[in-house]
């Protein structure tokens, strides 16, 4: 086996509890889960040989498997995605080149991020993971800045240094540009995509370290890789039109939902 994507997904969200199992509805009026719609984004992907929904919970497994996912049982114990997707390649025995993590709640996500994620870590020996970071456009940015301001946990950001290794990774909007942006401008941010690919003697690795302390104060699991001296290799990818945004807030569905109308995705 070469590639497998795991979608970690769990119920007792302490931020949005029951979030796996949300409905969106597309443009054509089709109201999906969250899950579904995330399971279905990992089947566009190529080069993938399969699909694993990852979950400790009796409803999200019931609601994956009625639309035909695989699914594995995991430790409510996992504290993080990368905690549930080390258990998850534990309990199905396998031992595949590159095992993806995509978060089950990035419905959104291009399958070209993935394609390129899982080629850039093939080509770069020297990375323990990598994950994909998107430039932000001036319209995007505000957006962030606007969760901030209002108290919301949003979108990641992310710097990386000239070789593409992860420097930092914040719920604050990084690094400061001192000035604003027109909508349409690039702006220096990157918003971090919630997806990893991991070289399997990482991932096995990562539960046997203690939480770090930015890990915990951020609220952000790739930082315990860089507290123990792993590198995340960033890989910059080309958002070709489409939009983008994580589910991290109930407030996050009806901007999904009008992103899913304005690309007319179903």
């Amino acid at each position: 086996m070469s590639v497998v994507i795991l979608i970690p997904a769990r119920f007792a969200s302490t931020r949005y509890p029951g979030k796996p199992l949300a409905m969106l509805t597309g443009a054509t009026g089709e109201s999906l889960s969250l899950i579904e719609r995330s399971w279905r984004a990992a089947q566009d992907v190529s080069g993938i040989d399969r699909v694993v929904v990852a979950t400790d919970d009796d409803r999200i497994r019931d609601a994956a498997i009625s639309f035909g996912a695989e699914v594995v049982m995991t430790s409510p114990e996992c504290r993080n995605g990368t905690e549930r997707c080390a258990e998850a390649v534990a309990n199905l025995g396998i031992s595949p080149e590159i095992v993806v993590n995509l978060q089950g709640d990035a419905p959104l996500t291009p399958a070209w991020f993935i394609e390129d994620l899982v080629a850039a870590l093939r080509a770069d020996k020297d990375a323990d993971l990598a994950t994909p970071v998107l430039q932000t456009s001036g319209r995007m940015r505000a957006d962030l800045l606007a969760d901030r301001a209002a108290g919301r946990v949003g979108g990641t950001t992310a710097v990386f240094g000239a070789q593409m290794q992860g420097l930092y990774f914040s719920k604050e909007v990084i690094p400061y540009a001192g000035r604003n942006f027109a909508p349409d401008e690039i702006t220096p941010v990157f918003h971090h995509v919630g997806v990893y690919a991991y070289r399997p003697e990482a991932l096995a690795a990562y539960p046997t370290w203690p939480e770090g302390r930015l890990e915990k104060l951020e609220g952000l699991e790739q930082l315990r890789f860089l507290e123990n001296g792993r590198r995340i290799l960033c890989v910059e990818v080309e958002a070709r039109g489409r939009q983008f945004w994580e589910l991290n807030n109930p407030e996050d569905i009806p901007r999904i939902e009008a992103m899913l109308a304005e690309m007319g995705q179903a």
